[in-house]
């Protein structure tokens, strides 16, 4: 029975963060920002509750600034899930990230994404970060890599081995893979994180490109990609001649040709 009175004020409603206030114009809006985040059909209930609970927490980061951070911290538990099981070993996060990679079920690019998401949460474990540590633009390319690892890794043994493109035949995609390939050799410029060029941030730029590359190479991009991928040549575009530093215009030159290959099949349905 409850013994609790009732209330006597009225119920408040959530407001908008004021941190979210250049994020989206209303409530609504956040959906297209998680829009593309699918959870993946054959994966157990407790890996679905993880993810979907990550995607709704970047969706409530309108209301509360702190869940994009939470919602990455939080995919990692499916992310490790499904990393012990497919791996049948239980060994620390950052060790099943590199098992994965070693065994191909990842990309190296993948893998960086992914242990950016675990460093994160081991500072926020050790207090040398907060909960406000993300904004929820990057929140979402960081959930994004774990959705596309899970995806991936929840692929059965003999497709898995064809995770990773395959350069050596004369694909479609084969100058795309070259072009990844090249990508994740190549260092993010120094003294450049942190720092944007007429309202475009460098480095959730270059995430955006290469998440959006990495599932073009995986399987293709649907309608919401193509568009955000279109997005991100525009920006690209605009940005490019602002930077006057010889290395990092050449390394946003060459992610703009990326782009624009992993673009090249696609009609653009949204710029």
């Amino acid at each position: 029975m409850n013994t609790l009175p009732p209330p006597t004020d009225p119920l408040l409603l959530p407001v908008r963060d004021p941190r979210a206030r250049d994020l989206v114009l209303d409530y609504a809006d956040m959906h297209a920002l998680v829009t593309d985040l699918v959870l993946p059909g054959d994966a157990s209930m407790y890996v679905m509750s993880a993810m979907e609970t990550s995607r709704e927490l970047i969706r409530h980061s309108y209301y509360r600034y702190e869940f994009a951070t939470v919602a990455v911290t939080h995919s990692l538990f499916a992310l490790e899930h499904v990393l012990a099981e497919r791996l049948a070993t239980n060994e620390p996060l950052h060790d099943l990230i590199e098992r994965a990679t070693d065994a191909g079920l990842i990309t190296a690019g993948l893998a960086a994404e992914l242990d950016r998401s675990r460093l994160l949460r081991d500072k926020l474990t050790q207090g040398a970060e907060s909960s406000a540590a993300l904004r929820p633009l990057r929140a979402v390319a960081m959930v994004r890599a774990v959705f596309d690892a899970v995806s991936l890794l929840l692929r059965p043994p003999s497709a898995a081995g064809t995770a990773a493109p395959d350069v050596g035949g004369a694909q479609p995609e084969d100058g795309l893979a070259r072009l990844w390939e090249d990508h994740l050799r190549a260092l993010f410029p120094d003294g450049f994180r942190g720092v944007d060029f007429d309202g475009v941030d460098l480095v959730l730029l270059d995430a955006d490109v290469a998440g959006l590359v990495q599932r073009e190479l995986n399987g293709g991009l649907d309608d919401s990609g193509i568009a955000y991928l279109w997005g991100c040549i525009t920006d690209l575009d605009k940005i490019v001649p602002l930077i006057n530093e010889e290395y990092c215009a050449s390394y946003f030159r060459k992610l703009r040709t990326m782009a624009q290959v992993a673009a090249a099949p696609y009609i653009p349905t949204a710029t």
